[in-house]
């Protein structure tokens, strides 16, 4: 299978394209021209794009595209929404233009209800609204809202659900795995779940 990453180059995005890679798929990263590749698979084929600017036809010839980019924790208001609404909004339209099979969305815990009187409100809005958004897109999808991560790797032990703790932590590496898992699996189609590390 085909498949877009994202977000290819940070830290959940470079281990997702190995765990890819490790599982047969061909991989495409979208990179900006500054993006340090150096972590990245060799057999990933590069594919240039900004989610700040998407041109059109960065999805062409891929099955499955997932969105694991994020403007960082330490960005602007309007950073947040060019990126993690306007950009994610931006790549399930040019998914669907595509006629890609399956969208898989790296959202979080708490965008589900956002709490705009909180320090991450405004992050947690934009959020929802890609969700929403790729929710209605008629595309096939799966959304994975990860709690709090962490850089570890994680040991494959997740929880999924009704029964994750939102206090709880979630390996990046754990992350990659279940974003891998949701591209192929027919159990993730239409689904939006929390998790975290076992």
């Amino acid at each position: 299978m085909k498949i877009l990453v994202a977000g290819a180059t940070g830290n959940t995005g470079t281990r997702l394209m190995n765990e890819l890679v490790a599982q047969g798929h061909d991989t495409v990263a979208l990179v900006r021209e500054s993006s340090d590749t150096s972590k990245l698979p060799v057999q990933a084929e590069l594919r240039s794009g900004d989610l700040a600017d998407l041109q059109d036809g960065v999805c062409d010839g891929c099955d499955v595209v997932i969105f694991a980019a994020g403007s960082g924790g330490d960005t602007s208001a309007e950073m947040t929404d060019k990126i993690d609404r306007d950009g994610a909004i931006d790549l399930v339209d040019q998914a669907a233009k595509a006629c890609v099979s399956r969208f898989v969305m790296l959202s979080t815990v708490g965008a589900e209800n956002p709490d705009p009187d909180t320090d991450m409100g405004h992050y947690l809005q934009a959020k929802h609204d890609a969700d929403e958004h790729l929710k209605n897109s008629g595309l096939t999808y799966a959304i994975v809202r990860p709690v709090a991560l962490t850089d570890d790797a994680g040991d494959g032990d997740m929880v999924f659900g009704d029964d994750v703790d939102t206090k709880a932590k979630a390996a990046r590496g754990d992350v990659a795995k279940a974003l891998a898992d949701a591209a192929i699996s027919a159990e993730w189609a239409g689904k939006t779940l929390l998790m975290q590390s076992a």
